[in-house]
């Protein structure tokens, strides 16, 4: 009796344990395939948030440091704008880039691999330092 598993992981350490275990537990009994890599829409959307939350954070920490520089204190946001988010890299829903059997598992976690950026424009409110020394108590 010849039988087919398909076994779905998001983890790439727990997938390598349990092809070790099924190895070693089953020897020659078990062949397991090359794993094939893929990004549901899902976990890509959820890129495109961080990078533009990240480049948003990186923007306010760039204006904060502007603002110490000149003595002043960076006030709230007025308007931030996502100007572009780009993507490369990779394949997304299960279609591979190069589905060679003659890949490495680097080469083909390299060609799964999605790279974002993103680009955006902020605002901010500039505020004047208070003296404390002219401050009633």
């Amino acid at each position: 009796v010849r039988s087919q598993v398909c076994i779905i992981f998001s983890d790439f350490g727990k997938m390598q344990n349990v092809c070790n275990l099924l190895t070693e537990k089953l020897g020659t009994s078990v062949t397991i395939s090359a794993p094939h890599f893929y990004h549901t829409p899902e976990a890509v959307d959820t890129l495109r948030r961080q990078v533009c939350v990240a480049a948003v954070g990186n923007t306010q920490r760039k204006a904060q440091e502007v603002c110490r520089l000149f003595g002043q204190s960076l006030g709230k946001p007025l308007l931030i704008r996502e100007e572009e988010t780009k993507e490369w890299g990779g394949h997304r829903d299960g279609q591979p880039s190069d589905t060679s059997d003659s890949l490495t598992l680097q080469e083909r976690i390299q060609n799964a691999t999605v790279y974002a950026s993103c680009r955006v424009s902020a605002v901010f409110e500039i505020k004047g330092k208070e003296n404390k020394r002219n401050k009633l108590p």
